[in-house]
Parts: structure tokens; sequence; C-alpha cells
């Protein structure tokens, strides 16, 4: 999947989420999609998403603790 698959992807599932569960919604996306996202700053994450540069620090939290969640069970196919 290219990149500009998963920000679609992630675009769509942002648009879909309920209002109040934004942020919830994008921080799942991101330890989703957290492997191919590996060598993306947060700019270019925002950039590519189009949402607000301000998000790009959530992002690297959540590219940070996805090989843990992934080493704690956590099996990515499923969000």
């Amino acid at each position: 999947m290219t990149l500009t698959e998963i920000y679609a992807n992630i675009r769509h599932a942002l648009d879909t989420s309920p209002r109040k569960g934004w942020t919830a919604e994008m921080h799942l996306q991101i330890i989703k999609y957290a492997e191919a996202l590996a060598n993306v700053s947060g700019r270019e994450f925002c950039e590519g998403v189009g949402i607000n540069d301000s998000y790009g620090s959530e992002f690297n939290k959540m590219v940070r603790i996805a090989p843990r969640l992934r080493a704690a069970g956590l099996d990515p196919e499923k969000i």
C-alpha cells in the first residue's frame, strides 16, 4: 500500500468518526499504519492526511508507542 493510499484511508476514517472520537480515531489509525509510516515526519503526515500541523507531535507519540503495543499482542489488522 502506498503512502497516498494510507493517507486516504486515514482521512476517510477521520471523516467518518464521531466528532468526539476524532482524536482517538487518529491515534488508532496511526498505530494501525505505524510500520508503513515509520520514516514519515509528523509534518509530512499532517500534510498527507490534510490535518493541522499541530497534530505532528501526536503522530510522533503514536509511532513510538506502536512497537510496544504490538509486542504486547496488539493485532493492527483488527483496528
